[in-house]
């Protein structure tokens, strides 16, 4: 009688031993053949969801698989753990974000234990604890001597709901990308980040990141957003001072239709103070945020201003002036010409305010006397014409015509400009690292000296009303000034926590050491060999962790550039949605299947409007809770189901069918083993096996040789599938002599190696099961016999004048003679020939034979 197998005993006392074991503890000392494994480590909101277990399963399979290749694999694990959800679950919930943080951290290790991932847990970290943002603190500081870090008044994003500022990378669609709330304008004091100052060796190094996907690094490529262009003065008629703006469609010059300035130029600041009018225009453009998404989606307007500009190319012609809410101060010039023709944006704010609209690009085929602007500017290429000297040219040539015209006038310098703004790291917000200044009255900003660091929070604080707490502790707040002596105040903003997860990488390497991390281990680890995340980040994290990488590098800490080799960006989980007929969303549990095949509410047997198929979202109740799907069916079938369904960069679609199919194939392996009559462990292939089960030992070890190659290419959907193949075949192999049950046992072991990696406890219970008495886990990679990787027969298409009339089964390598003998043998070629003689042969080696008649 077979005896059941118990997933829940099994895979807890499997993790039991792997932890007394210590067994993916990293090697200590210099590695002697590194692998760092890592996957974007997460906030600790409570619960792990799928997304996480897709990520880390990932993950998992590859540490594992690199380990068992001979490897030292660094495979950590920790959290990303400041934040704003913590003080709005104070606010909420009375309880403290410290105590809220720890107490999540808590819950969602023991749940991610509960996967039997293979995680070094001796170097976690969390990134709320002084041990770890000290160290950033410090570095802070370096950026500041160094001229990487500065403070200025700048216009930012302002979340209304979340009362902080937000990087224009965190706009999402002009809303805050936590809260979801229309994001707007204030002017701050705030510390910035020079990243600006890596913009071109960001977009050289995109070249050397061939193990990227080419989504992300065009994603970043265009963030960065290189631009070659003219900037040029606009004079104003009647006046000695200018307008500068700047474009990178000099070629459009002679369409030019109107002047247009930011709200926060200092010239409609000016004209402001005496017109009530411009002044609630402003404030009306300052309600929206400064994020590219929020200019191009709001209506086009504009302010007129009592000024014209000269044409730099004919003093005759003016252009009228506006302040445009589509204009921001930040980028170039904080003004441009408005070319209505050849812009879209600019053709709507002309058609609004009827301004004169003059094509100067003639599109291919076009004919110069009809051509005309309808609803869709025209931004192709063509040739130049209404344009004077630079008719009849293309675009590219009439660009550089005008900068070299211009320049030679002193009326304008060709410029290189860059989409890329510094990144402000201010957060009003008290759960986040403080940034070590002390504001002086007498001194102004002065660093905290690095032996008072770290500068910690306060934990008496109160969340009782809106806003940052630390500006209204009573105490924390109000310190000596390190360079006078006299009464001064801390620093209340708090580091973005993008400050955070742009080095963890790096803390990984040596988590307990004092210093940031030990310089030798840095070189030994880094870069991360794979790093494993949502492309979500591609311009967030990911960029910030290179420019950081880089500052550290030029500030003595670290001597890589890049902080990852190789990146796989996940895809999404997505599960049908189900909605009430008044609407409510509904869980999947909360929804059944009647008699008739159709959808109904669990608990009132109510008709269910099934939805399509969306990414599981709260917001839609499309998801499943992981912890209901691990106590139900174990980790290893969550772990099969995730591997299988789809490629892992793709969006995968979670079905209870899918799991279901994941668990019958857990218990299939587990009874294919525990069913088996085997001979003892070491019994060597006895030499008949090689002839009479070859066909069996090709599929073994080419199965070896395809699921390696599949893993280091990340295809784990093809390798479960190669593995369904060869359990399949050894099915069907019955051990009725000791050939045979010799060679099912080298079969069985080798399906347990090749899917150790991706169910690691049933790998396990089987590998012992087979009479090891070694883990698995701690077993070498099987290597794939040369001998047995050649199949006993290639099959050989047949073709009479190029139709398939037969196949042949032959020894590979079998002779030309050979071959057009057995294909001129086979029936059916012989009936198509009909006593013909062939006038040709074609044989192809181990694949064709063509027979020409």
């Amino acid at each position: 009688m077979t005896t059941r197998y118990n997933v829940k005993a099994s895979e807890s006392r499997w993790q039991q031993v792997w932890e007394a074991r210590g067994v993916f503890r990293t090697p200590a000392g210099v590695p002697a053949r590194p692998y760092y494994v890592l996957e974007m480590f997460p906030y600790p909101s409570g619960n792990i969801h799928m997304g996480h277990v897709r990520n880390y399963t990932l993950g998992d399979v590859i540490a594992r698989f690199r380990k068992a290749q001979g490897y030292d694999v660094l495979h950590p694990m920790g959290w990303d753990a400041f934040g704003l959800p913590a003080e709005n679950a104070a606010l909420k919930g009375k309880v403290h974000p410290k105590t809220w943080t720890e107490q999540n951290i808590a819950t969602m290790r023991g749940q991610l234990k509960s996967m039997g991932l293979a995680y070094d847990w001796s170097r976690e970290i969390a990134t709320c604890r002084p041990d770890y943002y000290r160290h950033e603190q410090k570095f802070f500081l370096d950026f500041l001597k160094r001229g990487l870090a500065y403070r200025k008044e700048a216009w930012v994003n302002w979340d209304p709901v979340e009362n902080t500022v937000l990087a224009n990378e965190q706009v999402i669609d002009g809303k805050g990308w936590r809260s979801g709330a229309p994001v707007e304008k204030r002017k701050l004091s705030q510390w910035f980040l020079r990243i600006t100052d890596y913009a071109e060796e960001l977009l050289q190094g995109l070249k050397t990141l061939d193990g990227w996907p080419e989504k992300v690094r065009l994603m970043q490529e265009h963030w960065l957003g290189k631009s070659t262009g003219l900037e040029l003065t606009f004079h104003l008629v009647g006046q000695d001072d200018g307008i500068t703006v700047f474009t990178t469609r000099p070629d459009t010059l002679f369409g030019a239709g109107f002047l247009a300035i930011s709200p926060n130029h200092p010239l409609a600041e000016s004209f402001a103070v005496t017109d009530p009018a411009l002044a609630a225009f402003i404030r009306e453009c300052n309600a929206v945020g400064t994020s590219e998404a929020a200019i191009e989606t709001q209506e086009k307007k504009g302010y007129r201003l009592p000024l014209s500009v000269r044409h730099p190319l004919d003093s005759d012609w003016h252009l009228p002036v506006y302040v445009a809410n589509f204009v921001l101060m930040d980028y170039g010039t904080g003004a441009l010409f408005g070319c209505p023709a050849h812009d879209q944006r600019d053709l709507e704010f002309a058609r609004r305010y009827d301004l004169p609209i003059r094509p100067v690009v003639l599109p291919p085929d076009a004919d110069p006397a009809t051509f005309a602007i309808g609803t869709d500017a025209y931004t192709g290429d063509g040739v130049l014409y209404n344009s004077h000297f630079l008719d009849g040219l293309s675009v590219a040539d009439a660009k550089a015509q005008m900068i070299d015209v211009l320049e030679a006038r002193g009326q304008g310098k060709g410029k290189t400009t860059w989409r890329l703004r510094d990144w402000g790291v201010s957060r009003q917000r008290y759960w986040g690292c403080p940034i070590p200044i002390i504001h002086c009255p007498s001194c102004g900003v002065v660093p905290v000296p690095e032996d008072q660091l770290p500068v910690t929070l306060p934990e008496d604080v109160t969340f009782d009303q809106p806003g940052n707490p630390l500006d209204r502790h009573p105490t924390w707040k109000h310190v000596a000034c390190p360079a006078c002596g006299m009464d001064g105040v801390r620093e209340t903003d708090t580091f973005d926590t993008f400050f955070e997860s742009s080095w963890y990488f790096a803390r990984y390497v040596s988590p307990h050491a004092d210093a940031p991390f030990d310089r030798t281990a840095a070189n030994a680890w880094l870069p991360v060999h794979q790093y494993i995340g949502g492309v979500e980040h591609a311009v967030l994290h990911l960029l910030y962790a290179r420019f950081f990488t880089r500052a550290l590098r030029d500030c003595g800490y670290l001597d890589v550039d890049e902080p990852f080799q190789r990146l796989m960006t996940q895809g999404m989980i997505c599960h049908r949605t189900f909605r009430t007929a008044a609407g409510a969303w509904l869980f999947p549990e909360e929804v059944t299947t009647a008699a008739d095949g159709t959808a109904v509410h669990a608990s009132t047997g109510a008709a269910v409007l099934v939805g399509r198929s969306e990414k599981m979202s709260k917001s839609l109740r499309n998801v499943v809770d992981p912890n209901h799907i691990l106590g139900a069916y174990g980790a290893d079938t969550a772990r099969l189901f995730m591997l299988s369904d789809s490629p892992p960069d793709r969006d995968m679609e979670w079905t209870d069918a899918g799991v279901d199919g994941a668990w019958r194939y857990v218990n299939r392996l587990w009874r294919l083993v525990d069913e088996a009559s085997l001979p003892p462990v070491g019994t060597p292939l006895p030499a008949e096996a090689a002839v009479a089960h070859r066909d069996l030992l090709h599929l073994i070890h080419t199965t070896i040789r395809h699921v390696t190659d599949d893993l280091d290419r990340f295809a784990m959907n093809r390798a479960v599938a190669r593995l369904r193949e060869l359990s399949n075949a050894l099915e069907d192999c019955a051990p009725a002599t000791p050939a045979a049950a010799t060679v099912l046992r080298h079969g069985l072991e080798v399906m347990v190696q090749l899917v150790a990696p991706m169910m690691p406890h049933l790998a396990e219970e089987l590998w012992e099961k087979l009479g090891h008495s070694q883990l698995v886990c701690e077993t070498p990679w099987p290597m794939a016999n040369a001998a047995w990787l050649t199949a006993a027969t290639v099959t050989i298409a047949v073709q009479v004048n190029g139709k398939l009339r037969g196949t042949l089964e032959m020894p590979p390598g079998a002779s030309r003679a050979e071959v057009e003998a057995a294909a001129l043998a086979l029936a059916n070629v012989a009936r198509h020939l009909d006593g013909q003689t062939p006038r040709k042969v074609i044989v192809i080696p181990d694949k064709l034979v063509n027979i020409v008649v």
